[in-house]
């Protein structure tokens, strides 16, 4: 792996925020094998993660789960004092909306289902208006099919009944249900249904960013329970995916609400800052925006916990 990125000095450490970066939990973290360039391996980023204090980091991949690598890394090297967690993404490289896919996830041990995120129709209706979405979205590093657009709603606007079965198999699991990459429109309905069907876990990740959800959204979606994640490597300077200030991030959390919010790092890719320095930046700047430690620690920690479970 390309390890480009690189540690901030130890003389430049601020205590106050060490301190709330150790027992953070970080359910973002995009580090490889990957099609996608990436600065770090699986491994190389439980060790980034123990060094730095932090609880649990849950691996990320757009096209496998990682859920066959957490478990050895659990077991192989539970040493390290970090929980590897992962998920089952609901691309085209695992067949879209395959409930044989999640059921085979629930059964190793993932503990999170993300809807569609870059197969999603919304994503890719993102990338054909938007011609800078390139530089805006990591890219694989090779060529690859285009992908098919999937979405969690029929025809006439109604959730499908493939959705529905993997809503069953999430709900008697009692794991997480994100919503990927699906636009806000579709979030709603899928919401909806989750509930009726008994899923406890709602989760909405970087609720700006692609699914274009506005902050009246988030109110209602911090009122009806929904946990909503918002990607460090969007704050972070040096970071290639820098498209916002810290005071958009104070709007996004007083409408999300602290109770809500979730500041996951969204980095490990190759030329970016690293994981951990990311937590650090954003950490240093909710303390500067006025938030008090026992807020932020819910943010980076307490509130990941109890969405996960652990």
């Amino acid at each position: 792996m390309n390890t480009s990125a690189v540690a901030t000095p130890a003389a430049e450490l601020d205590p106050r925020v060490e301190n709330l970066v150790r027992g953070a939990i970080d359910l973002h973290c995009h580090s490889g094998p990957s099609v996608m360039a990436r600065y770090l391996d699986h491994l190389e980023a439980m060790r980034e993660a123990s060094e730095a204090g932090l609880k649990a980091v849950l691996l990320k991949d757009h096209y496998y789960s990682a859920t066959p690598v957490t478990y050895l890394l659990n077991k192989h090297f539970s040493n390290l004092g970090v929980l590897m967690l992962s998920g089952v993404p609901l691309n085209n490289a695992v067949g879209g909306l395959n409930v044989h896919a999640v059921e085979h996830g629930i059964k190793l041990g993932a503990r999170l289902v993300w809807m569609p995120t870059f197969s999603s129709a919304n994503h890719i209706d993102h990338h054909k208006q938007d011609h800078k979405f390139t530089e805006k979205f990591p890219q694989t590093k090779k060529k690859m099919i285009d992908p098919v657009p999937l979405t969690v709603l029929d025809a006439n606007g109604k959730l499908k009944e493939e959705v529905k079965d993997i809503l069953d198999l999430i709900a008697e699991a009692d794991v997480v249900l994100s919503a990927g990459h699906l636009h806000i429109s579709e979030i709603w309905p899928l919401f909806d249904e989750a509930r009726k069907r008994g899923v406890k876990r709602l989760l909405v990740n970087h609720p700006t960013y692609v699914v274009d959800a506005t902050l009246d959204d988030m109110k209602v979606l911090a009122r009806d329970g929904v946990y909503m994640e918002h990607s460090m490597c969007m704050w972070v300077p040096g970071s290639k995916f820098k498209f916002y200030e810290p005071e958009f991030l104070r709007q996004i959390i007083e409408a999300g609400t602290v109770d809500r919010t979730i500041l996951g790092s969204d980095l490990g890719q190759q030329g970016n800052p690293r994981i951990v320095d990311g937590f650090r930046h954003v950490i240093r700047t909710c303390l500067d925006l006025g938030y008090g430690e026992a807020e932020v620690r819910k943010m980076t920690s307490t509130n990941a916990s109890a969405l996960m479970g652990i």
